[in-house]
């Protein structure tokens, strides 16, 4: 399962740096979508082999290339404040995963392994749901 997520991982480092120059939007939404989708894979898979393999195979692809795209975009949006917005990535990213750990080690020790994919879901909606209505923040601004 780690060689199928490592590999997958390296093919979406590969993807995100080959199309980021020209396709930072798109691919920050897919990337997302492409959490999701491997989240509920990973959610309906119960005990199937095939199943977690392509859930696990999409987790890699879309985590692969997640931090440069986030990295990319942070900047970016914050025009002179890319210093702030950076430092605020790397305390954003270190409380994420701190706080993953204390969340996910609660939901498993009370809900089981089942529940982990669909909290995951649920927050990877969210962070959907924010990115897209940031562009159509964006769009409504630059009209």
């Amino acid at each position: 399962m780690l060689l199928v997520f490592g590999l997958t991982a390296l093919v979406g480092i590969w993807l995100v740096g080959t199309l980021i120059d020209h396709w930072l939007r798109v691919m920050v939404v897919a990337s997302i979508a492409l959490f999701v989708i491997a989240g509920c894979i990973l959610g309906f898979a119960g005990a199937s082999p095939i199943a977690i393999y392509i859930g696990t195979g999409l987790w890699g692809l879309a985590f692969g290339g997640a931090v440069t795209l986030f990295q990319t975009a942070s900047p970016r949006a914050a025009g002179e404040g890319a210093d702030i917005a950076q430092s605020m990535i790397v305390t954003v990213w270190n409380a994420a995963i701190a706080g993953g750990g204390i969340v996910g080690g609660l939901l498993l020790d009370h809900l089981g392994a089942t529940v982990i994919p669909w909290a995951a879901t649920v927050l990877l909606l969210c962070a959907l749901v924010i990115v897209l209505a940031g562009q159509l923040q964006r769009a409504a601004t630059a009209r």
